[in-house]
């Protein structure tokens, strides 16, 4: 039998009787003979309250404190979910991040996994104990919880799965796979079977909400292999086998024999653009500009620089949407040094990004794209490539006509 560790996300988990559903899932999986570890985020709605009230005690609260705060949502779920399953007959117990242990840096917030002690664990599961465990949380070097950051019960679960040399990772949700694009955009859109993890990653970088990026990282990294499926697909109790071809596998490319040129279409309404005017063409000018925005914490992703003419040019990039307010702002501090004419800004665009790891031997892909789009009438501003995919930045009222193009002319639609 399998090593398995399933995670749960805040919908799965929302109240009492769909606690008791995972235990029902978890139970299952206890009764064909599988070692199972759960891992488990706080109820949905939760964070946010909790997130809320430190908030509004102090804006800028001690980070410490705000994570001693916020990983106690988990910390309930793991909790009710041991008793429930307790209650089903099954041998289990909860495990916060500090316990196991989890251990991270101290970047209180936004902390990032640096080791997991399994052993324990492991010991346990080979005796036929469930152990439940906290997301999203761990311990720093000085010995304070720490949490992941949004989403970070995703990186938690893999994580834990490559220490504990888990099989697979089994991630629950309220979607029943990766689509090839937004079912509630293109109701044609296909659920995927597989997907390598370099197609994941993509799409999760690029908008796609279906898992964080940082767990699609760290399973590439890990190769730790990871099922995305839904807790509200009702299971049949007279199919031992039910559920075991559910979701969709992300996985090493080499285990995908059939490689299509793209697997999905991404958009994201969460971009800025920003156009800097006139600027002197000269050595350092970029490093000026971008060097400004870093220090203060602000992501460029697309950047595009014109041609210089009369010793100036113009310089356009995209921050994310949150972002705008203080890159306009360090731009406005920068600008003595910088020397444009004018920053204008534009908060109403949106990301399409086509991804496929077939692009490596398919040629056209970029000018299928194009294509597409301007028979809608659809203009592109800003473009970007890499590999597997390509980018371009678009109006934002186009958004859902363009996806909706791409994903006929891609030849994605479901027959």
């Amino acid at each position: 039998m399998a090593r398995i560790v399933m995670k749960f996300g805040g919908t799965s988990v929302a109240d009492l009787d769909r606690i008791r559903n995972v235990a029902a899932r978890v139970a299952r999986e206890v009764v064909r003979g599988h070692e199972v570890a759960v891992v488990v985020s706080a109820m949905s709605g939760t964070t946010n309250q909790l997130v809320g009230w430190c908030q509004s005690l102090a804006p800028l609260h001690d980070a410490r404190e705000y994570d001693t705060v916020v990983a106690t949502g988990e910390q309930v779920v793991t909790g009710l979910l041991a008793i429930a399953l307790q209650e089903r007959g099954v041998d289990a117990r909860s495990w916060q991040g500090w316990q196991i242990p989890i251990e991270t840096d101290d970047a209180h917030g936004k902390a990032r996994i640096m080791g997991i002690d399994g052993a324990d664990l492991i010991r346990r599961m080979g005796l036929g104990q469930v152990a439940v465990v906290s997301g999203f949380q761990g311990i720093g070097p000085d010995r304070r919880i720490t949490t992941l950051g949004r989403g970070g019960s995703d990186t938690s679960a893999v994580a834990l799965a490559a220490a504990l040399k888990a099989d697979r990772c089994d991630i629950y949700t309220d979607v029943d796979g990766v689509y090839t694009t937004d079912p509630r955009i293109v109701s044609k859109a296909r659920k995927l079977d597989k997907i390598a993890y370099e197609e994941m990653l993509e799409l999760a970088s690029v908008g796609a909400k279906v898992l964080q990026t940082r767990s699609v990282e760290l399973a590439m990294n890990e190769r730790v292999r990871v099922r995305v499926l839904s807790s509200f697909v009702e299971m049949d109790p007279n199919d031992p086998l039910d559920g075991d071809k559910a979701g969709t596998l992300v996985v090493d490319e080499d285990e995908i024999v059939e490689k299509q040129m793209v697997a999905g279409i991404a958009y994201s309404r969460d971009e800025a653009k920003i156009t800097l005017r006139r600027i002197p063409d000269r050595p350092g000018i970029a490093a000026a500009i971008f060097g400004a925005l870093a220090d203060h914490n602000v992501n460029v992703d697309m950047i595009v620089q014109n041609i210089s003419a009369d010793g100036m040019t113009d310089l356009t990039f995209t921050v994310g949407k949150a972002d705008l307010p203080r890159a306009q702002a360090t731009l406005a501090e920068a600008q003595p040094q910088i020397g444009h004419a004018e920053a204008i800004a534009d908060p109403s665009v949106a990301k399409i990004s086509v991804v496929g790891t077939g692009m490596r031997s398919h040629a056209g892909v970029a000018n299928t794209m194009f294509r597409a789009l301007a028979d809608k009438a659809i203009n592109i501003q800003v473009i970007s490539t890499s590999e597997i995919k390509v980018s371009v930045l678009i109006a934002a009222d186009y958004t859902e006509l363009a996806v909706r193009a791409l994903h006929t002319a891609y030849c994605l639609d479901a027959a």
